[in-house]
This record gives C-alpha cells, structure tokens and sequence, in this order.
C-alpha cells in the first residue's frame, strides 16, 4: 500500500502542498504569538511553490531565497525613500530588483514582488527585518528539515 501511495503521480504534489501548508501556518502562527509582529507577506507564498514544488531548483536554494528577499525588498525601500512611490518609481524599483538578483546570482522570482509590498504597502525600514529577514530564514530553515525528515528530497543542493 504504501509503495503505491508513493509512486502515484499524487504524492509528489501533495508532499508539496503539506510542506508549504505546514510553513506558512509555522509563520502564521508566529506572528499569532507574537503580536507586535508580522511573520507573513504574499511573496512568502510564491516562495512556496518553489521550495516544496521544485526543491533541486537553483531558485529555491538558500542563497536565492534569503538574499533574494533582502536584496529586492532594499531595493523597494530605498528608491520609496529616494523616488517616492509613483508608478514610474514602483516599475524602476522592479526593474533594478529584477537586475539586481541576476548580476548577484540570487534570482528569486517571488522576491520580484517585494518592491511592490513595500511601496504599495508604505513599509519603513524594520520591515526588512521582520518580516522580510527572519522569514526568509525561517523558510529555509523549515525547508531543510522537512526535506530532509519528510519529503527525502536532497535540500539545499548548495548553500552559496
């Protein structure tokens, strides 16, 4: 029984969907418990599909992950900061996220989202941190273990 459960084409998937499922209530519960803070924003679950879905992906890597997040959610402070938030300033603030991650190796593609959050959002600067940092930690922390206890995929393929 259990072999056949393993090698229908349903389990991969709904391994997927347990890991993320399993990561975001994690988050999301988090910052239940600590109410002054925030442990969720919507590209956390892009991030999702990723890490569960495709774990030997060079996108959900940690390196891509946590320094895709920091890097592009920067970038979304900085030009509000500097630019104001103006469509012109919100597409420029994309396009050097977008750049950015592809000259540093750490693309991301739901860390592309971050500039929009933060401008559309009007986050200040903590919002790097939490929830930005420590979730992207979180995240990747949470994906080892469940690969590496639950899923038997081999995650990270590389740290750097």
């Amino acid at each position: 029984m259990y072999q056949r459960l393993t090698t229908s084409r349903y389990f991969v998937p709904l391994l997927a969907g347990l890991g993320a499922m399993l990561c975001i209530t994690t988050l999301g519960s988090l910052g239940s418990a600590f109410q002054s803070s925030v442990w969720l924003m919507a590209p956390f679950g892009a991030t999702m599909v990723i890490l569960f879905g495709l774990p030997e992906s060079p996108l959900a890597q940690p390196r891509n992950i946590i320094v895709g997040h920091l890097l592009t959610a920067a970038i979304g402070l900085l030009v509000a900061t500097f630019a104001g938030v103006t469509p012109w300033s919100m597409g420029l603030a994309v396009g050097l996220a977008v750049c950015l991650m592809l000259l540093t190796k750490t693309t991301h593609p739901p860390a592309g989202a971050n500039p929009l959050v933060v401008m559309v959002a009007g986050e200040h600067w903590d919002f790097l941190l939490m929830p930005v940092g420590a979730g992207a930690v979180l995240i990747v922390v949470f994906g080892v273990f469940y690969h590496r206890l639950i899923s038997g995929h081999r995650y990270p393929t590389h740290w750097l």
